[in-house]
């Protein structure tokens, strides 16, 4: 079986986080500047043998897409002719929120926060999208 990858896009830092090889359960695992996203991918894809990525498509709440939207296309343009994998989008409304709550809520210092936010919002991401498609 092959892992997914979920991405949060951010301009500056993008989170990753990995599945487990069943596609069961996603875990928070990296923040990359987003310079060096693209081969950081590439090497996870290969490392870590994974068949799909889906990256977050920020829109706003009424669902319409703004620069950053656009941009998380690009980079899933950029991904997928990279990688040769699949590369699916997901909306990713609130996760950012969502993840500063938990990690609020687990006691976690605020510079400890702003480190690990990005890969936790990748990881809701990645795990709303594992289990739509169970």
């Amino acid at each position: 079986m092959s892992r997914s990858l979920g991405i949060d896009y951010g301009t500056k830092r993008v989170g990753l986080a990995l599945s487990d090889p069943l596609g069961l359960t996603a875990r928070p695992l990296a923040v990359v500047p987003r310079s060096k996203i693209v081969e950081e991918v590439v090497t996870l894809v290969k490392e870590q043998e994974v068949g799909t990525i889906v990256v977050g498509l920020p829109t706003g709440l009424g669902g319409d897409e703004g620069i950053s939207a656009s941009e998380a296309r690009k980079l899933a343009d950029e991904l997928a002719t990279a990688t040769g994998v699949d590369v699916v989008l997901r909306d990713e409304r609130y996760t950012s929120r969502m993840a500063e709550s938990a990690l609020l809520e687990s006691g976690m210092k605020r510079r400890q926060r702003r480190e690990n936010v990005d890969k936790v919002a990748a990881a809701i991401i990645l795990q709303d999208y594992l289990d739509d498609n169970r």
